[in-house]
């Protein structure tokens, strides 16, 4: 594992291609109301965050609580927010997977 290269991987590429994948989408970046990334770790989170400019999206985050749980963590984060209730119906959620071998995975769902 290295640490250091997967972070410049994803600051270098990720808000690109989020930017890219939302236009082909059709999706201006204020029509999206969540972000639920890979839960690499929390100082990455924000960092990713800040640079996806998603001006009216809440960031939501387990890594504070479960840790990396790779593959696992966009399904447990995406739990546990929508067992808080933080998804009103017609949300759009963005999902947001990287590593394994420097890849990218986007994901946009109407709640």
């Amino acid at each position: 594992m290295q640490g250091r290269a997967v972070t410049e991987f994803v600051m270098e590429h990720v808000p690109d291609e989020v930017g890219r994948f939302l236009d082909e989408q059709g999706v201006s970046r204020a029509d999206v109301r969540h972000v639920v990334p890979h839960q690499a770790n929390a100082h990455l989170i924000r960092r990713l965050a800040d640079e996806l400019r998603l001006p009216r999206a809440a960031l939501h985050s387990t890594v504070e609580r479960y840790g990396n749980t790779g593959a696992a963590s966009l399904p447990v984060t995406l739990d546990a927010a929508a067992r808080d209730g933080r998804f009103e119906p017609g949300d759009l959620v963005l999902l947001v997977a990287f590593g394994g071998g420097m890849s990218i995975g986007l994901s946009l769902v109407r709640w």
